[in-house]
């Protein structure tokens, strides 16, 4: 039995012809009480698949701001080149794609990764054999965003990057990738490392090298003693065998060990955990369910992620699968602030949401 917690939604963007998700894809930012969430925005199509969206049109990349701590937000079309498809190439037609417009690298100079407004988010451009990433970043709290800078294939057949960063220094970052598997289906985890300000990465380790299925989506955080834990979206061989396992290294990122099965069900295609640490010192993983009940969840964990909480509700769905994709950071009062895109009619609009929760 999963238990309800007291907690506030607020609307973040709501269009009755939009189809609105996937803040996981790209990134949440918190200083203080100030947040800016990214996420896509295309067209709805009710015969679109297991994503409602019309594959025809292009989906453009929205950044949301609020000064409350997630209450009310302002939202714009994000200030970032190549905005239009970032990260949504495997929601487009390939008609759709060609007609984007080609992403040229630059070379990033005097990145200051420890700059205290400072802010980097992925994009990539597809799942499979074939897919390329790179980033952007901000030091004015995403009112500008520099780059696209590349990010290497790693002598891999494809990288999908979404957002997993590790700051160690001014111009040091431990990032998490997913790689294609051998056969260029996803996807495999890894650790890489910048040393020079994102000019040049160096594969570090596999956290599982053979997934049965696959293993994609890193959300990552450092404890205080330095020990790494990282959450990952998990699949076996059926489509409806998702979960979100555990890792954790005490050598920055060189080894990896299992630590378990925090979220053992996240229903059909399954879903991406927010790993993030409250005040206190406790661990939440949000995740969107993707089986009934339909919904946003939380776990938590008390002893730095070695056991974990029955599941509790953060917001209840009454439509359908196409939910989730998490982003959570923690606001200047404590309070958890989840953000992610749901529906409460599977003929609906998909819309983006936030949750306050006080855990």
């Amino acid at each position: 039995m999963s238990e309800t917690v007291s907690k506030a939604q607020y609307e973040i963007y709501r269009q009755r012809d939009r189809y609105s998700a996937w803040p996981a894809n790209y990134g949440m930012w918190a200083w203080g009480d100030e947040l800016v969430l990214l996420f896509t925005s295309g067209y709805p199509d009710p015969e679109g698949g297991f994503h409602a969206r019309d594959r025809s049109r292009p989906l453009s990349t929205m950044q949301a701001r609020s000064f409350d701590g997630g209450e009310s937000w302002s939202v714009t079309e994000a200030p970032i080149p190549y905005g239009q498809g970032l990260g949504a190439h495997e929601h487009m037609n390939k008609s759709v794609i060609d007609a984007l417009e080609p992403v040229k690298f630059t070379t990033p100079t005097e990145l200051d990764f420890e700059h205290p407004d400072f802010a980097v988010m992925c994009g990539k451009t597809g799942l499979t054999r074939g897919a390329k990433s790179w980033f952007y970043t901000s030091v004015d709290r995403c009112q500008n965003w520099e780059g696209p800078f590349e990010i290497p294939t790693f002598d891999q057949l494809g990288i999908a990057a979404r957002t997993d960063w590790l700051v160690e220094g001014p111009s040091s970052a431990l990032v998490l990738l997913t790689a294609t598997k051998p056969d260029g289906g996803e996807g495999r985890v890894f650790a890489s490392r910048t040393t020079d300000g994102g000019r040049n990465f160096k594969f570090i380790s596999w956290i599982d090298e053979s997934p049965v299925g696959y293993d994609i989506m890193p959300s990552s955080l450092r404890l205080t003693d330095g020990t790494i834990l990282t959450a990952i979206r998990s699949r076996g061989v059926a489509r409806n065998d998702c979960w979100i396992d555990l890792y954790t290294s005490g050598d920055q990122g060189a080894s990896w060990q299992y630590m378990g099965r925090p979220v053992p069900a996240t229903g059909d295609g399954g879903n991406p955990g927010s790993l993030v640490q409250m005040t206190d010192g406790r661990l939440v993983i949000t995740y969107g369910s993707r089986k009934l009940p339909y919904g946003i969840y939380a776990v938590i964990s008390d002893d730095q992620g070695n056991s974990w909480s029955e599941p509790i509700v953060l917001r209840e769905s009454q439509g359908n699968h196409d939910i989730g994709y998490t982003r959570s950071v923690i606001r200047s009062d404590g309070k958890l602030v989840t953000a992610y895109y749901i529906n409460d009619d599977p003929d609906g609009e998909r819309f983006i949401e936030a949750t306050v929760t006080p855990l």
